[in-house]
C-alpha cells in the first residue's frame, strides 16, 4: 500500500525537540515576569509563544501527503513566517537562549527545504500537460476575440487518451459519412463524455479527410447567439464579418455564403441546452453538416435528415482504464494498490467518465483511510442517472472532501463564473487574496491543486508562464465543466435565499429572477459573494436591494448599455469587482459613480467596456491595489488617470489606444504594469522610469513601438521585462544596461532587433534570456564572455499578429 501512503519525511524527533524546550522557557517567563517592569525582556514571551506555533506546525507536517501541494505551499508559508520571526528576536533574547533558537532554526529550515514551493512556472507547464492527456476541454491557445467570449471555433488540440470511445467515434463517423444525414444529435447525462467524443470526431483522420473543415463551438445555458454566429461566419466564410443587424440577419447571411461556397464543413455545436437557440444555430446547406451534444433529447428536432445517437456510460474495463488513469497515471490498477478497493469506488462512479476523473483525480496519492472513506460515502447515494441529479452531486461531492474550510469556500467560488468559459485566472486568484486571506502563492497553489484533482481546467498562453513567479497569472486561464459548476451552486444554496453566503445566477437571464424581487426587496441579505449575469439593464430594472456583508461582486452582461446596480453604494465591504460584457460589441456602463463611494475596494477588472467614465471613477478610489482592463477601448478620451496606491496595473487588447494618458506613469506603488496586445501604440511614455518599484514589466505584442524610452534604465529594482511580439522594435537603449536587477528577459519575436547595445554585458543578475535564432548567437556571445550564468533559451516563432484585428 505504499502509493495509498506517500508522507512528508518530516520526524516525529523534530516535534519532540521543540516540545523539550517550551518548558525551560516558559520558566524563563514566569520568572521574567517578577522582575520590574523596566527590567522585563518581552522577546523571550514572543519566542515561547513562537515555539508553540512551531510545535503545532511540524506536527501537522508530519500527516501531509506528499502529494498535496497546496498544504505543502502553506505550511511552507508559515515556516518562513516563523523564522523571520526567530531571526528578528535573536539579538534581544538572553545568551542562553540564544541556543535554542538557532537549534529551532536548523528544525524549521531542513523543514521547508521538504515543503518548499515548487517552481511555479513548471508546475502550471506539468498540470496543463496531465490534463491534455485526460482530454480536458479549452486547450487552444489562441488569443481571438471570440476565444474571449468562451465561444472556441477552433478545434482543440487532439487529448492522448481516450477511454471506451472506440464504438462511439465509429457509430458517429457512420451516421455522420451518410449522405441523407445533415444532423447528428448526441445525448447523454451531463458528465457522460459528450464533449470528448465530439473532440475525438474532431481529431479523427477519415473525417478531417472527408470535410474540408471541422469547427467546434461550446453554446453553453446562456449563449450570445450573435456572437456565436459572427464566430461561425468568420471561421467559415474566412474574412471579417460584416455588421448584422440581429440574430436572424445574421443567419441569413451565413446561409447565403455556404449556399455559395458548396464546401465539405462539419460543426460541431457542443453543450446545446434549449431548443430555441439550436434552431437559430442550424443551417442548411450542400455538404454542411452538424452535430449537436446536449442533455436533452428532446431539442434535437425530428426528421428525415436528423439522427439522434444515445452515448452509453462506459464499461468496467474502460471505466477502470480512466478511472486508473486519473488516480494512478496508468490505465491499470498498480501492483502495490489495494485491488478491491480500487474497483469498489471505480464501481461506485457508476460507468459516468466525469466521475471517474473526479473521484479518481481527488484520490490521488492520498492515503488507504481517505480511499476507504471515499467509498464508504460513495455507497452512501443514490444511482448516477439522469433522473438523480442529486445522487450524482453527492457522488461527486466527495471528490472535494480532502478540502479544508478555506479550500471548500475558495470551490464555492467557482460557481461566480460561467461553466466552459475561458476566464483569466487572475479573476479568482484576485478573490482568494482579498476575501479568502490567502498569500498569492498559497491561492495559486490551490488553483494548481484544484487543476489536478480536476475540479477546474487551465490553459495559457505558450510561454507565458514566467509571469508566475512574479505574481501574475494575466496569461493563465481557467474553465470549469458545467457539472462542476453545478456542483458548487449546489453546494453553495443549502441555505434559504436570505441566509445564504452567495448569491448565484446560475445561466443568463433577461433581467432578475423573480424570487429575488420576493424575498430580497429592501431587507439586507447576507450574501459575501454574489454573482449576476443579465442582458441590457436600466436604472429601474434592478431590485432595491441591500448587501452590507457582500465582499465580491461579479456581472456578466450582454448589452451595449448597462446601468451600474444602484445597490451597488450598499455593498462597503466590497473587495473585488468585475464587469464582463459578453456582448459582441463594447458596452457604455452608466451609474458609476457607485464605485468611488468602495473604500474597501483593492481590485478591478473590466472587460470589454468603454473606458473613460470607468477610469474617472476608478482613480478615486485610494485603496485600489489592482485594475486590470481587457478589450476596452475609449482611452483616446482620456486626458488624465493615475492612482497613487496602484500595485498591479494590467492592459490587454485595448484597440484603439494611441498615447498614453499624460499622468499614466504616476503609480509610485506599482510592482507590476503590464501593456499587451494593443497595436496602435506607436509610442511609449518618455516617464516610463518613474515607475521606481516595479519588479515585472510587460510590453508584449506592440507591434507599431520603434523604440523603449532611455528613462527605463531608472527601473532599479526590475526583475522581469518582457518586450516579445513588438515588430516594430529596432534597437534596445544603451541605458538597458543599468537594470542590475533584472533576472528574466525576454524578447522572442522581436524581427527587427539585429543588434544588442555593449551595456547588456553588465546586467550581472541576468539568468534567463528568451529570444529567437537570429539574436540568440549574440546572447550567446555575453554568456561566454560577461555572464556565465546565463541561460539563453531560443524559441521558435509561435504567433501571428492576425487576432490584432477586432
Amino acid at each position: 500500500m505504499e502509493s495509498f501512503n506517500s508522507k512528508v519525511l518530516c520526524t516525529r524527533d523534530d516535534a519532540l525537540l521543540i516540545k523539550s524546550l517550551i518548558p525551560a522557557i516558559q520558566q524563563l517567563c514566569v520568572s521574567d515576569l517578577q522582575l520590574p517592569k523596566d527590567q522585563q525582556n518581552p522577546p523571550i514571551h514572543q519566542f515561547v509563544s513562537t515555539l508553540i506555533r512551531a510545535a503545532e506546525l511540524v506536527k501537522f507536517c508530519e500527516s501531509i501527503s506528499a502529494f498535496n501541494v497546496f498544504r505543502r505551499c502553506s505550511y511552507a508559508s508559515q515556516i518562513l513566517k516563523l523564522e523571520e520571526e526567530i531571526d528578528g528576536i535573536m539579538n534581544s533574547i538572553p545568551a542562553h537562549v540564544e541556543s535554542d533558537a538557532r537549534n529551532l532554526m536548523a528544525v524549521l529550515k531542513d523543514l521547508y527545504k521538504e515543503l518548499k514551493p515548487p517552481d511555479l512556472s513548471r508546475t502550471v507547464n506539468t498540470m496543463i500537460q496531465q490534463q491534455m492527456s485526460l482530454g480536458n476541454l479549452c486547450q487552444s491557445t489562441e488569443m481571438e476575440e471570440a476565444n474571449k467570449c468562451s465561444y472556441l471555433s477552433n478545434v482543440p488540440v487532439k487529448s492522448r487518451f481516450y477511454a471506451g470511445l472506440e464504438k462511439p467515434v465509429g457509430d458517429l463517423k457512420e451516421l455522420l459519412l451518410q449522405s441523407e444525414v445533415s444532423v447528428v444529435g448526441v445525448h447523454c447525462m451531463g458528465g457522460g463524455g459528450k464533449t470528448t467524443l465530439a473532440l475525438a470526431i474532431c481529431n479523427d483522420p477519415h473525417i478531417k479527410d472527408y470535410f474540408e473543415n471541422v469547427h467546434f463551438i461550446t453554446v453553453s445555458q446562456s449563449p450570445n447567439l450573435k456572437v456565436i454566429i459572427e464566430t461561425m461566419w468568420e471561421k467559415i466564410v474566412g474574412r471579417k464579418k460584416p455588421e448584422f443587424q440581429n440574430v436572424e440577419d445574421a443567419r441569413i447571411q451565413l446561409n447565403q455564403q455556404l449556399f455559395s461556397q458548396s464546401k465539405r464543413i462539419l460543426m460541431i455545436l457542443d453543450d446545446v441546452w434549449s431548443r430555441a437557440h439550436l434552431e437559430e444555430l442550424l443551417i442548411e446547406a450542400p455538404g454542411y453538416k452538424t452535430v449537436i451534444t446536449t442533455r436533452d433529447s428532446s431539442i434535437v428536432p425530428q426528421n428525415s435528415s436528423t439522427r439522434l445517437y444515445q452515448l452509453p456510460l462506459l464499461g468496467h474495463e474502460d471505466a477502470l482504464s480512466l478511472f486508473c488513469f486519473s488516480a494512478f497515471g496508468q490505465t491499470s490498477i498498480p501492483s502495490n494498490a489495494h485491488a478491491n478497493l480500487v474497483m469498489e469506488v471505480q464501481a461506485e462512479c457508476k460507468g459516468l467518465p466525469l466521475a471517474l476523473k473526479v473521484i479518481g483525480s481527488s484520490l490521488n496519492g492520498e492515503p488507504y483511510l481517505t480511499w476507504l472513506n471515499a467509498k464508504n460515502k460513495l455507497s452512501l447515494g443514490e444511482s448516477i442517472s439522469s433522473d438523480h441529479e442529486e445522487g450524482l452531486f453527492r457522488c461527486l461531492e466527495t471528490s472535494i472532501n480532502f478540502l479544508d474550510d478555506v479550500g471548500r469556500e475558495c470551490f464555492l467560488d467557482l460557481a461566480l463564473f460561467p461553466e466552459n468559459k475561458k476566464t483569466c485566472a487572475n479573476a479568482l486568484l484576485d478573490i482568494w487574496v482579498y476575501v479568502r486571506k490567502l498569500e498569492w502563492q498559497d491561492a495559486f497553489m490551490m488553483l494548481v491543486e484544484f487543476a489536478r484533482k480536476s475540479l477546474l481546467n487551465l490553459v495559457s498562453s505558450p510561454g507565458s508562464q514566467a509571469t508566475i513567479s512574479y505574481g501574475n497569472a494575466s496569461e493563465l486561464f481557467f474553465s470549469q465543466h458545467d457539472v462542476m459548476r453545478d456542483l458548487a451552486i449546489y453546494l453553495g444554496n443549502q441555505d434559504s435565499i436570505v441566509h445564504r453566503k452567495r448569491l448565484f445566477m446560475p445561466r443568463k437571464e433577461l433581467s432578475l429572477p423573480g424570487e429575488w424581487g420576493e424575498m430580497l426587496h429592501n431587507r439586507p441579505f447576507n450574501a459575501q459573494v454574489v454573482s449576476i449575469h443579465t442582458g441590457s439593464m436600466e436604472e429601474n430594472q434592478w431590485y432595491k436591494m441591500d448587501f452590507p456583508e457582500a465582499e465580491v461582486l461579479v456581472l456578466h452582461f450582454s448589452a451595449s448599455k448597462y446601468f451600474l446596480p444602484p445597490f451597488v453604494k450598499t455593498m462597503k465591504k466590497l473587495k473585488f469587482v468585475m464587469l464582463c460584457n459578453l456582448n459582441s460589441k463594447r458596452a457604455t456602463v452608466e451609474g458609476l459613480d457607485a464605485l468611488s463611494s468602495l473604500t474597501q475596494l483593492r481590485s478591478v477588472r473590466l472587460e470589454k467596456l468603454d473606458a473613460p467614465t470607468v477610469l474617472e471613477q476608478i482613480k478615486a478610489i485610494q485603496k485600489l491595489n489592482k485594475l486590470s482592463l481587457c478589450l476596452c477601448q475609449g482611452f483616446g478620451n482620456v486626458s488624465t488617470f493615475s492612482n497613487t496606491n496602484l500595485e498591479e496595473f494590467n492592459l490587454d487588447h485595448c484597440s484603439d489606444l494611441e498615447e498614453w494618458p499624460a499622468e499614466i506613469c504616476c503609480m509610485p506603488s506599482a510592482q507590476v504594469w503590464s501593456i499587451t496586445n494593443c497595436h496602435l501604440v506607436e509610442k511609449l511614455p518618455c516617464d516610463l522610469g518613474n515607475l521606481s518599484s516595479l519588479r515585472m514589466l510587460r510590453l508584449s505584442a506592440l507591434p507599431g513601438v520603434k523604440e523603449l524610452p532611455a528613462s527605463i534604465g531608472k527601473l532599479g529594482q526590475l526583475e522581469f521585462l518582457d518586450i516579445s511580439l513588438c515588430e516594430g522594435l529596432k534597437e534596445l537603449p544603451e541605458e538597458i544596461g543599468q537594470l542590475k536587477q533584472l533576472k528574466i528577459f525576454d524578447m522572442k519575436e522581436c524581427s527587427r532587433l539585429r543588434r544588442l547595445p555593449r551595456s547588456v554585458c553588465e546586467l550581472s543578475s541576468l539568468k534567463l534570456v528568451i529570444c529567437d535564432e537570429k539574436i540568440g548567437h549574440l546572447w550567446l556571445q555575453v554568456k561566454a564572455s560577461f555572464i556565465p550564468d546565463l541561460r539563453v533559451e531560443i524559441v521558435e516563432p509561435q504567433f501571428t499578429l492576425d487576432w490584432l484585428d477586432d
